[in-house]
């Protein structure tokens, strides 16, 4: 912990004081940047800078999901992001859910720009298998009535077919929000747009690099109480890719954001603080 002198008098500093950070929130699929309404006023209280982002056809964003036909298309506001930011720029990613996967192609593009990234309750590939791995491997894992009331549709050419996907009421109150308060229930029903998962484009991607994607610092945010990604298949993508980087939040569900918020920022703070 450093320390200033002010008015002869040696005033200690908190650590996350010591330095400004730059983070950059990215949301699971079905959602948008309108999820981490808790969590940045909280980041930003603290003095740090956030910008949450509406991938394609999240959010406000004005794109149709029959328009985005790939994980770069989807990725796109936070690609072109990413380029934007000055060379000596440095950000703090953190993605929740299928949010992982939008990390991971930010990384191996811009691994110089990133200095942690932050995976909560994410979906968290590797570097040995192709793209849709985690994915798949989470579809055949997943119970036949385990998807309840999510709604599943094709869109695309008959040589170009994309999945596409919409979270039903039971799904988000079960599943995703079971701890969270009514109001955000709520708002998520309100909010939510189709989206997908892009597996069919992913299976097809090249691997993520070793020089790219896995040269850049990650973290796990475990969640215990999680029932979209559970507690074991968090487990088995950590094992996986043998990171040792793992933070454990207790008494959150999925959207632990808004179930945790004040849980969740105290992480990333502490997160920020070793490792970027």
């Amino acid at each position: 912990m450093s320390s200033q002198i002010k008015g002869g008098k040696r005033k200690k500093m908190a650590p996350h004081d010591e330095e400004k950070k730059h983070f950059v929130l990215v949301h699971g699929a079905c959602h948008g940047a309108w999820c981490w309404y808790k969590l940045k006023p909280r980041l930003e209280s603290s003095g740090h800078r956030v910008t949450a982002l509406d991938l394609s056809a999240s959010g406000i964003n004005m794109k149709s999901i029959e328009d985005v036909h790939t994980m770069a298309d989807y990725s796109r506001p936070l690609l072109d992001f990413m380029d934007l930011l000055p060379p000596n720029d440095k950000v703090i990613l953190v993605g929740h859910s299928q949010g992982g996967i939008n990390l991971a192609l930010a990384m191996d593009k811009f691994p110089n720009k990133v200095s942690v990234a932050v995976f909560l309750s994410a979906f968290m590939p590797d570097t040995l298998h192709q793209p849709s791995y985690v994915l798949e491997q989470y579809e055949e894992r997943m119970p036949k009535d385990g998807w309840l009331d999510t709604q599943f549709a094709s869109y695309g050419s008959d040589q170009n077919l994309t999945t596409s996907m919409l979270f039903g009421p039971k799904f988000l109150s079960s599943k995703l929000y079971q701890l969270s308060p009514i109001e955000d229930l709520e708002l998520a029903k309100s909010l939510l747009r189709t989206g997908s998962l892009f597996v069919e484009d992913l299976s097809k991607a090249k691997k993520f690099s070793d020089h790219g994607y896995g040269s850049v610092t990650r973290v796990y945010v475990l969640n215990h109480e999680d029932k979209a990604i559970p507690e074991e298949f968090q487990r088995w993508m950590i094992d996986v890719s043998g990171l040792r980087n793992v933070v454990e939040i207790s008494g959150a569900d999925h959207m632990a954001m808004l179930s945790k918020p004040q849980e969740v920022c105290h992480t990333l703070l502490e997160i920020a603080h070793k490792y970027s």
